[in-house]
C-alpha cells in the first residue's frame, strides 16, 4: 500500500509530458517515435542484467528499463550523479540508444562504453535535453552501456521507462555447443503469468518449503559447474546436501550418493566459497535453511526444477556495489543488531555469528540445464513477473547462512575474496516427485513449510512427507 505522499509522486510522474522541443545535434542525435523501426540493428539490451548507482524504491529497480514493458520504470534517488548500465553480455558494437524518460528526466547527461564496467568511454553527451523519448546515433563497443546523468531536469530524480541499446554482437552466443547443456525435454510455449492470486482466508502470507542441510564435505577446492573434471581448480568450497560432491560431479553421481539434508530425497549439491578466519576454515554448524520460496506474484504458476538444472548466483568478481545492487541481495551481513552491510562487518559482538542471505534467480529460459556463463538460463523476475525469454517459474532458492565467527573480524574473508564475493552453485539433483509435492503443496499453495511440508500456522492443511520426511 502506498503512501499518500507516493501516491502523489506517482500522479506526478504520470502527468502528459509537454510537446518536446529539443535540438538536434548533426549526425548525433535524432528524435523519433517509440514506434520507430531500427531495421539495421539488433535490441540489444532487453532481458539484460542491469545495475544503477542507486533506487528511487523498491518499485522502481534497475531492471524495469530493460524489461521491454513500458509500464515500469527504474527511478534514482533525487541527487545528481546518478547512472543506469546493462550488460549486453558481450562485447557489441553500438549503434543507437533509445531513452524513454518519465516526467523525470536527465537535462544532461552521457552515454557511456565499457569493456569491464570499470573503465568507462563518454561516446554520446547532452547538456540541453527536454526528456521525452530520445533516440541517438551514437558509435563505440563495449559489453556494459550506461546513461550517466549530470543533471536532473527536475527536482526529483532520473526516472527511465526503457533504455535500449541497439548494435551487433561481435561474437553472438550461442544456443547449443560446447558449455551448453539441453534440456531434455525443453519446456516450451509458456507465457509469464501476470495474475495476482486471489485472496483467501486466512490470508495467504507465505509460500515456501525450508530444505534443512548440514556441510557434507569441507575445504575442497572443486567446482563441478564451473571448472568439471578439473580437481584442485576452484577456490576452497564448502558443500552442503550431497555427500559425493566433487569435480567430477554428474547428475547420476548425485542420484546415487548420500545426503546431509534432513530430506532423504534432496540429493541436490549446494555449494559456497570456504569463510576464512585468517587461515582457519569456518563452517556452518548444525543444518543450515536453504529456502525454496515464489519469486513471483503468482505464485501458483511455480513449477519444480528440472533434473540437472545448475547454475551460480553472485559472482566471486562481484565489486561492492555489484554486490548491494543485486536482485539476489536481501540485507546483507549481519551480526548481533547490525545488519546491511555489504562487506564483513569490521567488529561483532562477542558470542555472535555472521549471517547471510542472498536469494537466486527463479526465471528458467525453459531450454538449458547450463550455459556456458553458468547464469544466462536464468533470469530475476521484474517486479514479480518472469521475462519473456525466461518465461518459466521455478522455485526461488535463498540461501541462509550463519558462521560463528565474531569478535575482531579484520581477518574474516571467504576464499573467493572480500565478503562481497560471496556467492553460490546448485546443481539439482531432488527426487522428482518429492519435490514435486512440496512445490505443489507449499508453494502453489500458499504455505510457510518446514522440510516436511507442514505449516504450523495452517495445521489443517497436513504435510506433504511423513514424520521420515519421505512420501506417504
Amino acid at each position: 500500500m502506498k503512501t499518500p505522499s507516493e501516491q502523489r509522486h506517482r500522479r506526478r510522474l504520470r502527468r502528459v509530458v509537454a510537446p518536446l522541443a529539443a535540438t538536434l545535434l548533426a549526425g548525433a542525435l535524432t528524435i523519433v517515435g517509440m514506434n520507430s523501426a531500427h531495421a539495421a540493428d539488433t535490441l540489444l539490451s532487453q532481458g539484460r542484467p542491469a545495475l544503477a548507482s542507486s533506487t528511487e524504491n523498491g518499485g522502481a529497480p534497475a531492471a524495469a528499463a530493460v524489461d521491454g514493458n513500458a509500464t515500469t520504470r527504474w527511478g534514482s534517488a533525487w541527487s545528481d550523479p546518478q547512472w543506469l548500465r546493462v550488460d549486453l553480455g558481450g562485447t557489441a558494437t553500438i549503434s543507437s540508444v533509445q531513452l524513454q524518460w518519465e516526467t523525470a528526466y536527465a537535462s544532461a547527461y552521457q552515454i557511456q562504453t565499457s569493456a569491464d564496467g570499470n573503465a568507462w568511454t563518454t561516446i554520446f553527451s547532452k547538456s540541453n535535453g527536454a526528456g521525452g523519448t530520445e533516440t541517438l546515433t551514437v558509435s563505440g563497443s563495449g559489453r556494459y552501456v550506461r546513461v550517466y546523468g549530470t543533471q536532473r531536469g527536475t527536482g526529483y530524480g532520473y526516472s527511465l521507462f526503457e533504455f535500449k541499446v541497439y548494435g551487433t554482437l561481435a561474437n553472438p552466443p550461442a544456443s547449443d555447443g560446447p558449455g551448453y547443456v539441453m534440456a531434455n525435454p525443453p519446456v516450451t510455449g509458456v507465457i509469464p503469468s501476470t495474475a495476482t492470486p486471489p485472496n483467501t482466508n486466512p490470508p495467504t502470507t507465505h509460500h515456501e518449503f525450508q530444505a534443512n542441510c548440514s556441510v557434507s564435505r569441507t575445504n575442497l577446492n572443486d567446482d563441478p559447474i564451473v571448472f568439471p573434471n578439473l580437481p584442485g581448480a576452484s577456490h576452497s568450497h564448502t558443500f552442503m546436501g550431497n555427500t559425493t560432491t566433487n569435480a567430477a560431479t554428474t547428475l547420476a553421481s548425485l542420484q546415487s550418493g548420500g545426503t546431509a539434508c534432513i530430506t532423504p530425497g534432496d540429493k541436490t549439491g549446494y555449494w559456497m566459497p570456504t569463510l576464512l578466519n585468517g587461515t582457519a576454515a569456518v563452517q556452518p554448524v548444525g543444518r543450515q535453511v536453504i529456502y525454496y520460496k515464489s519469486g513471483v506474484i503468482d505464485y501458483r504458476s511455480v513449477r519444480p526444477f528440472p533434473a540437472g538444472l545448475r547454475y551460480v548466483v553472485g559472482s566471486p568478481t562481484a565489486t561492492i556495489d555489484d554486490f548491494r545492487n543485486s536482485p539476489g541481495a536481501v540485507e546483507g551481513f549481519e551480526c548481533g543488531d547490525s545488519s546491511f552491510n555489504w562487506d564483513i562487518p569490521a567488529n561483532c559482538p562477542a558470542g555472535t555469528q555472521l549471517n547471510a542471505r542472498y536469494q537466486a534467480p527463479s526465471c528458467w529460459d525453459g531450454l538449458h540445464l547450463d550455459t556456458p556463463d553458468h547464469k544466462s538460463h536464468m533470469a530475476y523476475p521484474v517486479l514479480g513477473v518472469c521475462p519473456n525469454d525466461h518465461p518459466v517459474a521455478v522455485p526461488m532458492i535463498e540461501f541462509k547462512m550463519a558462521w560463528p565467527v565474531s569478535g575482531n573480524m579484520s581477518n574474516v574473508h571467504f576464499s573467493s575474496g572480500r565478503g562481497y564475493s560471496f556467492h553460490y552453485d546448485v546443481y539439482n539433483a531432488w527426487d522428482a516427485p518429492t519435490l514435486a509435492a512440496l512445490t505443489s503443496h507449499c508453494i502453489n499453495g500458499g504455505l510457510q513449510c518446514d522440510p516436511r511440508g507442514f505449516d504450523l500456522y495452517k495445521p489443517d492443511r497436513g504435510a506433504a512427507l511423513n514424520e521420515n520426511y519421505v512420501l506417504p
